[in-house]
């Protein structure tokens, strides 16, 4: 079989068999592009009038209970803390994916949100799918996608190098 016919087959059911996984990834990823442009994806960061520290831990965990959509009890209902300083604030995401936005000077909430930026790259890593899909499956379609370059490449180079060699005949 000549390297052109084998190239074209290769290239052609890599793309069959990467179809699926590679939309997930690009259309995942256009998502988590677009993240800081729609609040839809993730909540916006508010800005602190006084970005003052001066809020305990008990205080945020306070604040973060009065926000009745994030269900927060106790400190095991919280994923995480983002705290920034220059803008004064903390955010406190609840394991339900609800963001409660904090004022670390006065300890008042100053936004609540479903945050679903961390579910979307989720499934674009494959995470989200089983503990081995990133593994054994996103990250083999990773190495067909290179491989499905490489011969793209190859394929469109092809005719312009016949072609250069066919000019230096004449």
């Amino acid at each position: 079989m000549k390297p052109s016919v084998l190239n074209r087959k290769l290239h052609r059911w890599g793309a069959i068999l990467t179809a699926l996984p590679v939309g997930i990834v690009v259309l995942t990823g256009i998502l988590l592009q677009l993240k800081k442009d729609w609040d839809w994806i993730q909540p916006p960061t508010q800005t602190s009038a006084d970005p003052r520290l001066t809020a305990t831990f008990d205080d945020l965990l306070r604040a973060a209970r009065s926000a009745p959509r994030a269900a927060i009890r106790t400190w095991d209902d919280v994923a995480r803390i983002d705290v920034r300083p220059g803008r004064g604030i903390a955010k406190i995401r609840a394991k339900n994916r609800w963001e409660v936005q904090i004022d670390t000077g006065t300890g008042e909430v100053l936004h609540v949100a479903y945050r679903r930026s961390d579910w979307i790259e989720s499934i674009h890593d494959g995470s989200f799918f089983a503990d081995g899909a990133k593994l054994w499956v996103f990250l083999p379609v990773g190495v067909i996608l290179f491989g499905l370059w490489v011969t793209g490449i190859y394929l469109w180079l092809l005719p312009h190098l016949a072609k250069r060699a066919r000019r230096r005949k004449a």
